[in-house]
């Protein structure tokens, strides 16, 4: 059996075990009367939104795909349909089976407890993760059996990751924006004005807050990872595929293992994701940190040891390993400390700090961001140097994949904080009582922590991934143009790299107004409500839902087309305009920049999201207190921050590096 085909039929058994976990999902108790209600609620808004942005997103799909048939060829013009469609796939079935997992985690807590509740809501997270890796592994492994072999087709691949990469950038943009909108507005009108609890059921925006946390935090989630997961993984063919003779008796010298050697790691990567996610059901009766940290570094581990015989199966030089070895660990240290920035000392001094005011929340707030930056920016530092010296570019490449290798038990852990936020909401506006609150809110803490980790995570295997994509393009680019080097002293590599620098702040500005102004007809609308429906806040009426889920869609469809277009177009218009060098440049100075204003946004988020939670608990005079009202302001402006412009940033480099890449031929 030929290798490629490994890879494909473990991406199948991948979503086969997909599968029945969700029929472990589904069969467990949905309850009924109202919590049934609010549940088919927040379903029913999320397969709304994701219908209209697929629909949008098809339209933009199918004028690239012409676009490449025309240029570049019907290979590269399939593989970007697959790949699209794919990342897409994987979306959908993530968060229908998160809307599903929401409120089976809820009346598993009230049913059954604490450790019910967290296998529930950690599998409904795993049907993501387990997709995702699928997905991938199956795509990639499918055209890889097709094309390679042909130099003049491998290179075909990289449509698959501009597919993804395309869907990936609206899926988290559009949730992102949908998300913030609707949380700021519930917000800043139900627990400031109104001075309410939150996911109390009186509020109109909680609905859509609740749908926000599936479409941004889980499908957008799953769409960034999934094209990290295939960009790296593509990088690494594309860079296999360039190499010198020398390059390749160096490495093991065999070009086609070098360029399966990625899909390999994937594979293998699988299946220790499935492992883990068995330990963290195995030890589900200890507490929910203990058991996902067990699962995630257990499988991590695991993954280290296990590639090391198959490099060596292979006939790779053992630098190919080493490579594996630096990123995995250093996707562990980058999330370790950005746990520790959002969840550990850092937000005790912000909370504390809210005893002078909101000013002094944010100013606390922006010096933790700016301070996280500095040794996740050393870990991806020390990844490219180490993985250079023993594989060069290549072993780079080789770092991001080691990273994102187990991305079926990451995605997981990721996947699992807004199932339990959700099931958090749903017993508020059912009013499960004091105890399964209690449960769902330990849930949702741990939550918290695990979705900063896994923002850190994204981050880092973006910027690596980014790297091998704007390693692949330099070498593409090379082997027509011998003479081509990017010189810092080059003008047209200098214009380049500040013109890269310019996109990170327009594509924030653009995605943090968008939230400011939707969340401002969410405000009016909440309002409205209040003050327009007799009996609401009394608790005597409805609210009208609906219309603020419709609000949030049109916001985030509308606002979303702006940031996705600049990505895609700007490499090129630079490249046809000033050349390859000029773009090559701009991908220098784009990446520099989006990997520090990603890590800042998110961990001063996340740092503000957590001092207000601690608050919440009883600190600093708790809730309904002079400081958490300045730590709730904290929160609300961290919000865009961590979940709508931060997260773009990985996404913004990776769509442009992965352009450059597939329109390099039309520029030499």
């Amino acid at each position: 059996m030929p290798y490629s085909l490994i890879s494909v039929i473990l991406g199948l058994l991948g979503l086969l075990s997909a599968y029945f976990v969700y029929l472990k999902v589904k069969s467990s108790s949905e309850g009924e009367g109202r919590v049934k209600e609010i549940g088919d609620e927040i379903h029913l808004g999320a397969m709304v939104f994701m219908s209209a942005e697929y629909k949008r997103l098809a339209i933009f799909c199918l004028v690239c795909i012409v676009a490449l048939y025309f240029s570049l060829g019907w290979q590269t013009a399939i593989s970007f349909m697959l790949g699209a469609l794919c990342s897409g796939t994987a979306g959908f079935i993530g968060m229908y089976s998160a809307t599903k997992a929401n409120v089976r985690t809820a009346v598993a807590a009230k049913e059954k407890g604490a450790s019910e509740a967290l296998n529930i809501a950690f599998f409904g997270g795993s049907i993501m993760g387990l997709t995702v890796a699928a997905m991938g592994l199956f795509g990639v492994g499918i055209l890889f059996h097709y094309f390679a072999g042909d130099i003049k087709t491998i290179h075909a691949i990289e449509g698959f990751a501009m597919g993804a990469s395309s869907v990936a950038l609206f899926s988290r943009v559009g949730g992102g924006i949908f998300t913030k909108s609707a949380d700021v507005g519930a917000d800043l009108v139900g627990k400031v004005e109104a001075g309410i609890p939150e996911d109390d059921p009186r509020n109109p925006g909680v609905i859509a807050d609740n749908v926000g946390d599936n479409v941004g935090d889980v499908a957008g989630m799953g769409s960034d990872i999934f094209e990290s997961y295939c960009g790296s993984m593509i990088a690494c063919i594309a860079l296999a595929a360039s190499m010198t003779s020398a390059t390749i008796n160096s490495l093991g010298g065999n070009q086609y293992l070098l360029q399966f050697m990625p899909l390999a790691l994937a594979s293998l990567g699988i299946i220790c994701s499935l492992l883990g996610i068995l330990t963290v059901k195995a030890f589900s009766s200890k507490s929910a940190e203990t058991a996902l940290r067990y699962g995630t570094i257990g499988s991590a581990v695991l993954f280290v040891v296990l590639s090391y015989f198959l490099v060596d199966l292979m006939n790779v030089a053992v630098g190919v390993w080493i490579a594996v070895l630096v990123g995995s660990v250093g996707g562990i240290v980058v999330g370790l400390i950005t746990e520790y920035y959002t969840g550990g000392s850092p937000i005790e001094k912000i909370a504390k700090d809210g005893e002078t005011g909101s000013a002094t929340v944010l100013i606390s707030g922006l010096a933790t961001g700016m301070q996280s930056v500095a040794i996740p920016v050393l870990t991806i530092v020390c990844i490219i140097f180490i993985s250079n010296i023993y594989a060069g570019l290549y072993g780079v490449g080789i770092a991001a994949v080691g990273m994102l290798s187990t991305v079926g038990i990451t995605m997981a852990i990721d996947a699992y904080g807004p199932v339990a936020d959700n099931a958090g909401g749903i017993a508020e506006m059912s009013e499960m009582g004091k105890e399964t609150r209690e449960i769902t809110d330990s849930l949702d803490e741990v939550g918290n922590t695990t979705a900063a980790i896994g923002k850190g995570f994204a981050i880092s295997a973006a910027a690596l991934a980014a790297l091998a994509l704007i390693s692949a393009y330099i070498e593409k680019i090379s082997i027509s143009d011998e003479s081509f080097v990017l010189a810092i002293n080059d003008p047209l590599v200098l214009c380049g790299m500040f013109l890269g620098g310019i996109f990170p702040f327009l594509v924030s500005s653009m995605t943090m107004t968008a939230v400011g102004d939707a969340a401002f007809d969410m405000i009016k609308e909440i309002r409205r409500q209040f003050k327009e429906i007799p009996g609401l806040l009394e608790g005597k009426a409805k609210p009208d839902t609906a219309r603020c889920v419709d609000i949030a869609t049109r916001a985030a469809l509308r606002k979303m087309i702006a940031p996705g277009a600049l990505a895609v177009l700007s490499p090129v218009i630079i490249g046809f305009l000033l050349g390859p060098k000029a773009l090559g440049g701009m991908l220098g100075g784009a990446l520099i920049c989006c990997v520090m204003m990603a890590l800042m946004m998110s961990n001063s988020g996340g740092a503000w999201d957590n001092a207000k939670k601690f608050v919440e608990k009883g600190n600093f005079g708790g809730k309904g207190s002079e400081v958490h009202k300045a730590a709730v302001v904290g929160d609300t402006v961290g919000d865009p921050l961590k979940d709508t412009s931060g997260p773009s940033m990985n996404i913004l480099i990776n769509v442009m590096a992965i352009v450059s890449l597939v329109i390099a031929p039309l520029l030499v």
